[in-house]
């Protein structure tokens, strides 16, 4: 989600240093310059921040995590007059700043979130079943202790395609009723005694539903959407869009904005293009993942992908989620019932 940001599998591996993913990439893409405005829509522990001040430009820099926001105030002091911090999502940053020369978005869990048993993101510890990365709203306990059992199935299996997704869902609904599940080990040790763990497994049983619950409790499939529509609107002509993601699904809407915004997939190439399919956007070249020395230093790494996009100057198309053929979920903003 950020500089220092790793997606990654809350199950694998020890804590890791806040690496940010494919810096240099990154860099080389957006091109910071003197007197450039750069929104870093994830700011997390401030590594692309760093490297886009270092490179010249100003930079606004948003979290909806208040501690990230609050670390970075130090960052924020030394560099006063060329960074400015935004506690937010990310999908409001056109709200943050009115016109933008590139756009970066890393998009995923933090590095500092995982790592943070008290923030219950992960079950290499004990600690509150959360996941929350602005601290409000819904949490993951909330989900798990609330939810019928079909929206569950539908959440694990659309969004951790687990394919227990069902079994698992029917276990907690049985399970909850004599006691709810407050712990991220509680939960982690119910899924693996439920659906066993083979010798030599390299994930935990319980790493899809860990995933699944995350990516809905904060909504991260909607905000990067609504995010990527964001840019179009800030980013002046010329200005560049650069997305790190770290699975499929965030990778697929990624890539499926780029190619709609980059001409007219359903038209003929031999036909002119019409003023509504106007190209907002240049594709540049594919998906960039990480180098062999990188995901070595920091595995949290190696799923990563950076996709780039250079913005044209036809104006901002209108926000159409239907683009992204996202899943039909239940809505988290909804109050549930105990």
């Amino acid at each position: 989600m950020m500089a220092g940001h790793g997606g990654g599998d809350p199950a694998v591996g020890g804590p890791a240093r806040h690496i940010p993913v494919l810096l240099a990439e990154v860099v080389e893409a957006l091109q910071p310059l003197e007197g450039q405005t750069i929104v870093d829509g994830t700011f997390g522990a401030g590594g692309y921040t760093r490297a886009l001040l270092a490179g010249g430009a100003s930079v606004v820099a948003i979290d909806r995590d208040p501690d990230a926001i609050e670390a970075g105030r130090a960052l924020e002091k030394e560099w006063a007059g060329k960074l400015r911090l935004v506690q937010g999502p990310f999908s409001a940053l056109d709200e943050a700043v009115d016109e933008a020369d590139g756009v970066v978005l890393d998009i995923g869990v933090s590095s500092m979130q995982l790592d943070e048993a008290g923030r219950g993101f992960s079950f290499r510890a004990d600690g509150p079943l959360d996941m929350r990365m602005a601290q409000a709203g819904p949490s993951a306990a909330d989900i798990v202790n609330r939810f019928k059992p079909g929206d569950l199935a539908r959440i694990f299996g659309l969004l951790g395609e687990e394919r227990h997704a069902g079994r698992i869902a029917r276990m907690i609904e049985k399970r909850r009723e004599k006691h709810p599940f407050e712990r991220t080990l509680d939960l982690a040790d119910a899924i693996e005694t439920h659906v066993g763990r083979k010798p030599g497994d390299r994930i935990h049983p319980a790493t899809r539903v860990f995933q699944a619950l995350r990516i809905f409790v904060n909504d991260e499939l909607g905000e990067l959407a609504r995010a990527l529509f964001a840019a179009e609107r800030v980013l002046r002509p010329g200005g560049r869009l650069a997305v790190v993601t770290f699975h499929s699904l965030e990778d697929r809407i990624v890539k499926r904005f780029i190619a709609d915004r980059s001409g007219n997939p359903a038209g003929s190439r031999y036909l002119p293009q019409t003023q509504e399919k106007a190209a907002t956007f240049e594709k540049r070249g594919g998906a960039i993942g990480p180098g062999e020395a990188e995901t070595e230093a920091n595995p949290r790494a190696r799923s990563a992908k950076l996709r780039v996009a250079v913005r044209t100057d036809v104006a901002a198309r209108v926000s159409d989620l239907s683009i992204f053929g996202l899943p039909k979920l239940p809505d988290v903003s909804v109050p549930v019932e105990r």
